[in-house]
Parts: structure tokens; sequence; C-alpha cells
């Protein structure tokens, strides 16, 4: 079973943190968003990944062609040709492939032309823009119980503004808005049976979720899996501050990994 990270977008609300990289290279920590989402999977025995990009496609095909570089210190000897790695201790045991899916192809686009890629009935896709303390194993388990095409995971966005309670104009409690108090919203994490490329084209301007999931869900071919955990997004600046506070302060609700 392959995952496809979608990692080819503009991502134009991040501003100048998208100005010379591709969003899902923004740094959290000191590794890349993408690696963290990456290390969701990898945490549930699920490794063998296909990259899908679009926009500044050769800075993620520099980061995993050179990983261990980007990882790690290291002495290059340029009479000897040889380079030493300090410290060197591999911590991905990835299959990975970075595939150039096309500028400005949107997301059904993208998956349809991986489809070659995709030997197996089952596989699954997610945004390059989203962390969750996802049990990936029940997310699979739940799909092959159904039979439908695709599955999607709901979850709850997370609350931007504090919550008062009041009581004859008097506050009574003044607290963090819960993330289930809104409704679910698609998280990505998605499992998908070959059927659904069936239903997409290459075409640059076939959406997944205006045009194919719409559709599908009328004809009661999508299931939701509800995740009632932790999930966010870096949609702008302040996303990004905040996970990285989180990793930072050894919070990071998505880093499940020991």
């Amino acid at each position: 079973m392959k995952t496809i990270i979608l990692a080819g977008g503009w991502g134009t609300r991040l501003g100048q943190h998208t100005e010379w990289i591709p969003k899902p290279m923004v740094q959290i920590g000191n590794r890349p968003m993408v690696w963290h989402i990456m290390k969701v999977y990898a945490h549930f025995g699920y490794r063998d990944f296909i990259v899908s990009t679009g926009v500044k496609a050769h800075i993620i095909k520099e980061y995993f062609l050179n990983y261990e570089a980007y990882s790690n210190d290291f002495t290059r000897d340029f009479r000897e040709g040889t380079i030493e790695y300090q410290d060197s201790q591999s911590d991905i045991d990835w299959r990975v492939s970075v595939i150039d899916t096309g500028l400005n192809s949107l997301k059904g686009a993208r998956i349809k032309r991986l489809e070659h890629y995709l030997t197996d009935e089952v596989n699954m896709a997610t945004y390059g823009d989203g962390l969750a303390d996802i049990d990936v194993h029940d997310l699979v388990t739940f799909h092959q119980s159904h039979g439908k095409i695709v599955t999607i995971t709901g979850v709850h966005p997370p609350a931007r503004f504090g919550e008062i309670s009041e009581l004859s104009g008097v506050v009574t409690k003044f607290s963090e808005k819960p993330q289930t108090s809104v409704g679910l919203i698609n998280g990505g994490f998605m499992v998908f049976n070959r059927e659904l490329l069936d239903h997409l084209s290459v075409a640059e301007d076939c959406d997944l979720e205006r045009g194919p999931l719409k559709q599908l869900s009328l004809d009661g071919q999508v299931m939701v899996y509800k995740h009632q955990g932790l999930w966010e997004c870096v949609d702008h600046e302040r996303d990004l501050v905040h996970l990285n506070q989180l990793w930072n302060s050894n919070n990071a609700f998505w880093k499940i990994w020991s």
C-alpha cells in the first residue's frame, strides 16, 4: 500500500515562507512538515510514499536526494572524493518516490497522473499541510470493513478564539474553545480503492473534492472515519508559529512515534 503526499500547491497564504520553498517544506523544528506527516504513517508501518510535487518541485527532490546531508553534519574530502557523515544514524527506512505532477494541476489530476505507480488495490493520500494524532491502522481497517470506494477522515478544526460563558452580562467562564464544539471537515488522511482512478482525469482542472468526491458521495461511495483526536493544518503564519511552539516545548500532539 502506497501513501500519496499531495505537495504540489502554491501555498500563497503563508507569504514569505513559501517565496523560495513549497509549503510542505516549511520547517517544524529542524525538519520540513512533510517529514512529520510521513513519520505518522511510518509509525504504523506504512513506509512506501509518493510525494506529488508541482510548485518548486526541485526543492523537495533535492531534500530527499540529499537527505543524509540535510540531516547530518558531514566532512567532504574533495581530494579523495569521499563524504563522511558525522554521528550518522539513519532515522528512516522509507521508500520515497518524488514525482512532478504538474505546476498547476489540481488534486484529482495529481492522483490520476500517479496511476501507474499505484499497483495495489488500496492506497492512501493526504494533504501536505495537515498533522494529526491519527491511528492510521484503525483508519485502514475501517476502510476495509465497509467496501466503499473512498474513506475520508473527518476532523474537528482547531478553534481560533476563546469561548466566553456569561449570565446577565457577567462573565462566568472564559476558556479555550474545544475542537469538538464545531462540525467535521475533511482533514485528509484518505484511503481509496483503485476504482477511484476511473473517476479522475489527467486534465489540470480535475479537482478531487468538488468533482469526483462530490459525485461519489451522492452515489453512497464515500465514508467518513471520525477522528476524535487532534488535527491542525498550516494555512497562515500563525499556524506555523503555533506548531513550532508545540514541537519545541515537547507538546507536539502528532509526535506519536518514539
